[in-house]
């Protein structure tokens, strides 16, 4: 990686429509690619969330897929996802300089202009055929277009920034997602990722509720712990979480 310049080292496809970006990133690494490509798209046929969710893709958002390359070892992995997080925390927090709304994560890895979703995040990886590991982080981020009848709030970058654009705020992703990386450094920094996740962290000593797919768990969010794990306090005690959804009781929608 270049010192003193972390981006330099990262290429850009930047493509029409496309089933999914991160469709298309996986399949430049099975033919081979060296990794640290970024993978950009106006609309996606086909894009993907969390769980399977479905990502309305419409033409006016940012949509980007970034591929690893064997990034780090697997014991690592599981903190790439706060990577993300604070990477595009600090894009969308670039994009808002002077603007008084709230900009912070909701664990794990989605970010809130004033507790409504402006973006998410999915990490996807896969053993190669020629023994490499390859992962890619997708990122959607609402610039122009949010999507009706969701389940939580929606919001919209171009709601709070005049003239949002998706390619300004992709040079500004391209160069901070560089950094964080940097900072993380192949699993070796994850005691600096996890400060800056917490630094940004939406809704830290406030009661929420997780939902699981067998069970609902509501209690006090007490924050991360130092692997990226949740950490909730019960009335039947402490309890950590790898995955679920989480809802804050001062808005139930999400």
């Amino acid at each position: 990686m270049a010192a003193g310049n972390p981006a330099a080292a990262y290429r850009h496809e930047a493509l029409g429509a496309v089933a999914s970006t991160n469709l298309s990133a996986m399949e430049r690494a099975e033919a081979g690619d060296p990794g640290l490509l970024w993978i950009t798209a106006d609309e996606q046929t086909g894009g993907r969330a969390r769980r399977g969710r479905s990502w309305i893709s419409k033409r006016g958002n940012l949509y980007a897929s970034l591929l690893l390359v064997d990034p780090a070892p697997d014991s690592s992995l599981s903190s790439l996802p706060l990577v993300a997080a604070v990477a595009v925390h600090g894009a969308i927090n670039s994009m808002m300089s002077g603007h008084s709304s709230e900009v912070a994560i909701k664990w794990p890895n989605d970010v809130l202009i004033d507790r409504k979703k402006v973006s998410g995040i999915l990490l996807e990886a896969r053993k190669l055929a020629d023994g490499r590991f390859a992962v890619v982080i997708g990122i959607g981020i609402n610039v122009g277009f949010s999507p009706e009848g969701t389940p939580y709030p929606v919001a919209r970058l171009a709601d709070y920034v005049a003239g949002a654009d998706p390619q300004l705020l992709f040079a500004h992703l391209f160069s901070i997602m560089a950094e964080e990386l940097s900072i993380w450094d192949g699993g070796r920094g994850v005691g600096r990722t996890v400060s800056r996740w917490r630094a940004a962290a939406c809704g830290i000593n406030e009661r929420i509720t997780i939902n699981l797919a067998r069970e609902q768990v509501s209690g006090l969010f007490a924050g991360i712990d130092d692997s990226g794990m949740l950490k909730l306090e019960t009335e039947e005690g402490s309890r950590t979480f790898a995955a679920g959804d989480v809802f804050f009781e001062n808005n139930k929608n999400g």
